[in-house]
């Protein structure tokens, strides 16, 4: 079984001591593996070996590759970040991977600052269980290319998990198997499943859904990451084990020394992908040479024959590991006739959209933010990743429900934001535009919420108002308020007793309304449709004056009803 899986470690005793083995190796170099030698409680819980359904990836197994034994910044030489394309392979992350661990800390230094989440949790997290999504091997909306699942979970060496999904994600139904870049088993996923890219899905095969899931399940519980006991319970918890937890805080402290961003598709590629990673890869980098065997199999398939189909595992096809505990392959010689041209660099991003952003309390926008990469010739840049961000005071939000995402340029180095539905906050707010390049500048968009409308008022009944002196009016007065044709929920409005058709001064006799002393009003204001659009105006009384009087109602947007109150002389003695 440990065949198929390359370097996936299962819990055991022979595999406690591998993993401990290395640990004592890393911490004994200069590496930087120093992992507080106490543990404390999460020992103890660690060793209580609760059900695997209890965590995250229902305990699959996870990889044991450790970081290289020299950091990408050498302490006491540089406290500068490795430069992009430099630095040991392994400090590099994919950029749509390094983008949803990113976009993830923001996200929860919103709705729970108190959780502390740091991204280079979420990346040791990554590493350990996918390989950074073997290796950013996604596609523009950061989705894998093809399935990350784990071993079946059949009791068979792992742990015994019946079908939760009926085979929804991990295309078994007999068993649960773990999914996607971040390895969340269905049931699990069920739970903390997010949509992180405004997709409108919850998939577990997308980096930045699975980032913020990810994220989300090691924040609950109350949890504050700064606390060595609270991120320690948040890693035992996702997988729950004391090498997982080891490794994850070695990768973890490993990141936190300094990282940069690569290529998707161009990390370094976990040791033996097994049947987790079907298909050839869609990088130039050739396939390993697979090792000496006193028994030839078949060869594996080049990258350039596209219509090769991924083996079975263990059929010794490009499904298992190349060479037992190896970690990928030579990239090809400078001057290779088959090294992709160098990707274009963007130099600065501009606006495209020249629409007015404004929008009704309650209505969707119809401008869109949108912008253009453009390299140093003003040539357009393909596979940016631009970041939307609402910012401001208001509530508005992107039709996903977020305040923040992610969005890939096309080939006219265009990407443009969802639609931003408009709350009840009204005022300016901006949209701002930006991606994660040196010295490019980000933009902005000014956006405005202005307060609900109505542009027609009628009365609901027919009946005639009308009161004897000193009385109250029988029947209480209610319109109905629309806006180009259809209701208008929450639109202010006024109510006012006036003196003449063609004015707008207001009685100081007549009809009145009462306030909450019962003293006479003549004038309401701050009133409000409801949800249906309709007004119900509180009782009207008469005073002991005679006549036709008039009641003016106004709405926010020029809406205006005129109605008469009739009060007769009450009946001779």
């Amino acid at each position: 079984m440990s065949a198929l899986f390359g370097r996936r470690l299962r819990r055991g005793a022979t595999t406690t001591a591998v993993a401990a083995a290395a640990i004592a190796a890393l911490s004994a170099s200069q590496a930087p593996g120093a992992i507080p030698s106490s543990a404390g409680g999460a020992q103890a819980a660690a060793d209580a070996n609760p059900p695997a359904e209890s965590s995250a990836t229902g305990n699959s197994p996870y990889y044991t590759e450790l970081p290289p034994l020299t950091t990408p910044d050498k302490p006491d030489t540089s406290v500068d970040l490795p430069a992009i394309g430099t630095g040991p392979a392994e400090a590099g992350i994919p950029a749509s991977v390094l983008a949803a661990y990113k976009q993830a800390e923001q996200a929860l230094a919103e709705t729970k600052p108190g959780c502390n989440l740091p991204w280079q949790l979420l990346a040791a997290i990554g590493k350990v269980e996918s390989g950074q999504a073997r290796g950013g091997r996604v596609d523009a909306d950061g989705t894998t290319l093809s399935p990350i699942l784990g071993p079946v979970l059949n009791g068979i060496g792992f742990a015994n998990i019946s079908d939760t999904d009926d085979g929804a994600y991990d295309g078994d139904s007999t068993h649960d198997r773990a999914v996607g870049p971040m390895q969340f088993i269905p049931s699990t996923w069920a739970t903390w499943g997010q949509d992180a890219n405004g997709d409108g899905r919850k998939d577990p095969n997308n980096i930045y859904d699975a980032a913020l899931a990810a994220g989300e399940y090691l924040c609950h519980a109350d949890r504050d990451l700064s606390l060595d006991a609270d991120l320690r319970q948040a890693i035992l918890s996702y997988n729950h084990s004391q090498e997982y937890l080891n490794t994850v805080l070695t990768w973890f402290e490993y990141y936190n020394k300094g990282t940069h961003e690569v290529p998707d598709g161009t990390g370094v590629l976990p040791a033996g992908t097994g049947p987790a990673d079907p298909g050839p890869s869609p990088s130039p980098t050739p396939t390993p040479t697979p090792p000496p065997s006193s028994k030839p199999g078949p060869k594996p398939p080049k990258p350039s024959d596209p219509g090769t189909e991924p083996s079975a595992p263990g059929s010794g096809g490009p499904g298992e590991p190349s060479t037992p505990g190896g970690g990928g392959s030579t990239p090809p010689p400078t001057g290779d006739p088959g090294t992709p041209a160098p990707k274009p660099v963007v130099k600065r991003i501009e606006k495209t959209g020249t629409g007015t952003h404004t929008a009704m309390a309650g209505s969707e926008f119809t401008e869109r933010a949108s912008v253009r990469a453009v390299d140093a010739a003003g040539k357009p840049v393909e596979d940016v990743l631009v970041r939307f961000e609402i910012v401001g005071d208001t509530d508005a939000r992107f039709t996903s429900g977020k305040s923040v995402l992610t969005r890939t340029t096309g080939e006219d180095g265009t990407a443009t934001a969802p639609a931003v539905q408009a709350g009840e906050q009204t005022g300016e707010f901006t949209i701002r535009a930006a991606v994660d390049v040196k010295n490019v500048a980000g933009v902005e968009y000014t956006a405005s919420v202005t307060a609900r409308q109505a542009d027609g008022l009628t009365t609901t009944g027919d009946k005639e108002l009308t009161a004897e002196a000193g009385a109250e009016f029988a029947d209480q007065m209610s319109v109905k308020a629309t806006y180009k044709g259809a209701v208008a929920p929450g639109v202010a409005a006024t109510a006012t007793m006036i003196t003449s058709a063609d004015g707008s001064a207001t009685r100081t006799d007549g009809p009145y309304f009462k306030d909450a002393d019962g003293n006479p009003l003549r004038e309401l204001k701050d009133l409000k449709t409801d949800a249906d659009g309709t007004l119900q105006l509180p009782k009207i009384y008469a005073d002991d004056t005679a006549g036709t009087f008039l009641l003016r109602i106004e709405t926010e947007g020029g809406a205006t009803l005129t109605v008469e109150l009739k009060v007769t002389a009450p009946p001779a003695a």
